[in-house]
């Protein structure tokens, strides 16, 4: 069988993944071997990462070690992946998705409900402080970088009272027991493509995507392409102010959408079902531009909505 070169960032989680990957892909018989890169969102972890304002922040550096062929493949959390895959790269597989969506992590509370007033919460995601802010406004929240474990270590020496984390990575990393509660979508909408993994090959490397092929997941597949449409229709990347979570319900795709003003003054919310992916998210991308989204786009992005830079 070949020998297959994964390419990573380094971060605990990343390699988690990038393993998980690995094993399956051992037990078909090949050798694999797992590449740790330094990505730019990696570098700059002093700043929010919706300030940054770099494409592909988390991919960047991995795509070019693809495209150079010191890699086969790399192992991306889908929600990282830029809308709009570079030329030259495809998506070859996504996995079975995890829990897509956001948990409250506390020492002393169980739900954001109890927090008091003025607690202090960490997130660096718009999204999820948009969202905290619309049913808490009383609620201090403060930047917070750094892979899961960090986060976490800065939560336990009593930085924060609590932290808004994806589900997935905690679960990935065996530390559900962290986990004080699962956040309902209604209340907080995940990220598009959140708790789902996306392999990325060259474009057109037919070999790499056979061999990837058992991996893909037709769930995650059209919920996921789903997400990533409304969000490609709202302009949006992985550091912006919008949500969406996509599911199967009864033989039809149920899409639950978000965009949100940072302070949480104005939240809209827009949910549809339909039959075509694609078409379910650019529908409702534009409901949501039609009754405001557009506005709130603008002052997010401080430029157009239709052309923002995406991260």
């Amino acid at each position: 069988m070949a020998r297959l070169r994964i390419g990573s960032r380094g971060s605990q989680l990343a390699l988690w993944q990038a393993n998980h990957i690995a094993a399956r892909l051992r037990e078909r018989g090949h050798e694999v071997e797992i590449e740790i890169l330094k990505t730019t969102g990696d570098k700059i972890t002093d700043q929010a990462l919706a300030k940054v304002g770099t494409k592909g922040m988390f991919t960047k550096e991995i795509e070019e070690a693809l495209a150079a062929g010191s890699v086969d493949l790399a192992v991306h959390s889908l929600k990282d992946l830029p809308t709009e895959v570079p030329p030259g790269f495809e998506i070859a597989a996504i996995t079975k998705r995890e829990n897509p969506h956001d948990v409250f992590v506390s020492q002393k509370y169980s739900r954001i409900e109890d927090l008091p007033h003025r607690a202090r919460v960490g997130t660096s995601s718009l999204r999820r402080q948009a969202q905290l802010k619309a049913v808490r406004a009383d609620l201090d929240i403060h930047p917070l970088r750094g892979n899961v474990d960090t986060r976490l270590r800065k939560l336990e020496s009593g930085e924060y009272d609590a932290i808004i984390l994806a589900a997935a990575g905690v679960t990935r990393l065996g530390l559900t027991a962290m986990i004080k509660q699962v956040i309902p979508a209604q209340v907080m909408c995940p990220a598009a493509g959140q708790g789902a993994l996306g392999i990325e090959i060259r474009m057109g490397d037919v070999a790499n995507r056979q061999q990837v092929a058992f991996l893909d997941n037709s769930a995650a597949r059209v919920t996921t392409t789903c997400e990533r449409a409304l969000l490609n229709e709202l302009g949006g990347g992985c550091q912006v102010p919008i949500g969406a979570l996509a599911e199967i319900r009864n033989e039809c795709l149920h899409l639950e959408a978000v965009v949100a003003r940072p302070d949480g003054s104005e939240v809209l919310r827009e949910s549809r079902d339909g039959n075509d992916p694609r078409e379910l998210g650019h529908e409702v991308g534009k409901n949501l531009l039609r009754r405001g989204g557009d506005a709130i786009l603008q002052q997010v992005y401080g430029q157009a909505a239709a052309a923002p830079q995406q991260p």
